[in-house]
């Protein structure tokens, strides 16, 4: 069963595309960074999703066959909006019963000691709480509801770095233990190796490259060696990135098998916080090779 898949779909407001052309399928059972700059369209396919946002063309389901968006999947789904919606003029307390009271499967008990074990105030008003302590009450709030299906929208943009570690160890511990699927968006890179094993990258609101982390990892490599070898290397592989400095060059290349390392280079895996920013930062030279891959790399290269 998939967790989530889409087929063609597109998102338009006015005559801009904010999704286009995106076919997706993750099976269940993973958790899957989705990643991508500002306006890549990460949050309009997780509104899709949930259904706050219609599709102007294409499909999109969850969990097996479920519209996205219907009274069946959303009793399945838990979502964690960026701005943490909340009733700001309730206290904790009456938070939680609202929301035990809007959901049959809530777990009253877990979420409970879930805000003691985090000391946040029972009585205080939501409003009063700090952003990170909001972040926390939405996230035990959807979690208290044994979803099948968790998606966040950048839920670690408002904690701190140990509250960030905090979460996704939870949010790691109930997907091994419960099996749940988790999606989330997220600027923080350098925590996507930790806690995710799929990857789905955006950039214009296309899907840009996507699949298992460790596939991904494999099917690429870091090349360093002369800049003046540089154009022959390039003509065997597809370039992703290039960074220079005076004499050295380094490529990021992607293939479909292994790589012949060229006398006088050195190769290296690259990790996923290196390989994931290549890709933010060159978003149309993927799939190039050659020098036109060189010549068009360079111009947004980074320099050392």
């Amino acid at each position: 069963m998939n967790a989530l898949e889409t087929f063609g779909l597109g998102v338009r407001y006015g005559q801009s595309w904010a999704v286009r052309d995106c076919t997706l399928s993750i099976e269940e059972g993973h958790v899957v960074a989705l990643v991508g700059s500002n306006g890549a369209g990460k949050t309009t396919l997780l509104h899709c999703a949930v259904g706050l946002t219609e599709a102007t063309c294409g499909t999109i389901s969850v969990l097996g066959d479920l519209r996205a968006g219907s009274d069946e999947a959303l009793a399945r789904v838990a979502f964690v909006a960026q701005d943490t919606p909340l009733y700001r003029h309730l206290t904790v307390t009456e938070m939680v019963e609202v929301a035990a009271n809007l959901n049959r499967s809530f777990d009253l008990p877990f979420a409970t000691a879930r805000l003691r074990q985090l000391d946040i105030p029972a009585k205080r008003r939501v409003g009063k709480l700090s952003g990170g302590q909001q972040a926390q009450l939405a996230l035990t709030l959807a979690l208290a509801r044994h979803p099948d299906l968790v998606i966040l929208d950048e839920p670690l943009a408002r904690l701190d770095p140990v509250a960030r570690h905090d979460v996704m160890a939870l949010v790691l511990s109930m997907a091994a233990e419960e099996g749940i699927s988790v999606i989330f968006s997220s600027h923080v890179v350098s925590e996507l190796e930790r806690v995710a094993d799929y990857l789905v990258l955006m950039a214009h609101g296309s899907l840009q490259l996507t699949g298992p982390i460790d596939e991904i990892l494999a099917s690429h490599t870091v090349l360093a060696g002369p800049a003046d070898d540089a154009d022959r290397v390039a003509t065997q592989c597809s370039v992703v990135h290039v960074e220079q400095a005076a004499r050295r060059v380094q490529l990021l290349v992607r293939h479909d098998q292994s790589v012949d390392i060229p006398p006088g280079w050195e190769a290296s895996p690259p990790s996923l916080d290196e390989l994931v920013l290549a890709y933010l930062r060159d978003p149309s030279v993927v799939g190039r090779s050659g020098p036109l891959a060189l010549a068009a790399t360079r111009a947004g290269g980074t320099l050392r």
